[in-house]
């Protein structure tokens, strides 16, 4: 009975690990993919790109023909929103204002949490994009800020607009 549970075990697990080998690669590509889309839809438009890290966050500088600056997407995230990881691709134009975000990873509550990538849009319920974070208290009204929360995702809320204020510290850094 122990070497057949011991054969099946070792069956299992090569199986699992020729299963990991197969799929790694095209589970990166995709990430890839999702990343690289992430920072089109958050910038203005631009001529050049260049890959950078400022402070171990992974920016993305945008610039036109000339070599001017435009704007820079940078990726933040945190631990605190209420399903665990939350990563953003936050974009600002080159004054500092939220130009879009996407959300690259979130383990929210669908329905609840789930909600931020589409609330804090210009077109949702408390949008963030076209706000200066520096001019605007970019924290939940229960905060004494100015951004209404996510009905019933208060949490979840504070995580998001935490990444996108550690996103535009980041970008002071860039564009001092």
């Amino acid at each position: 009975m122990l070497l057949a549970l011991t054969a099946i075990a070792l069956v299992a697990a090569a199986a699992l690990a020729a299963l990991n080998a197969v799929t790694e690669e095209p589970i990166a590509k995709a990430q890839q993919a999702k990343v690289e889309e992430a920072i089109s839809a958050v910038l203005p438009s631009f001529d050049k790109l260049e890959a950078t890290e400022v402070d171990g966050s992974n920016c993305n500088l945008a610039y036109d023909a000339e070599g001017n600056l435009v704007g820079a997407a940078i990726e933040a995230g945190n631990d605190k929103a209420f399903g665990g990881r939350l990563q953003l691709m936050v974009g600002f134009d080159k004054d500092g204002n939220v130009y879009g975000y996407r959300i690259l990873e979130t383990h929210e509550t669908p329905g609840l949490g789930a909600k931020a990538d589409t609330w804090f849009q210009a077109d949702g319920k408390a949008p963030v994009v076209g706000k200066h974070p520096a001019e605007a208290k970019l924290t939940v009204k229960k905060d004494g800020g100015e951004v209404d929360a996510i009905s019933g995702s208060t949490i979840t809320s504070r995580s998001f607009l935490q990444a996108v204020n550690d996103a535009y510290e980041t970008f002071k850094k860039i564009n001092a």
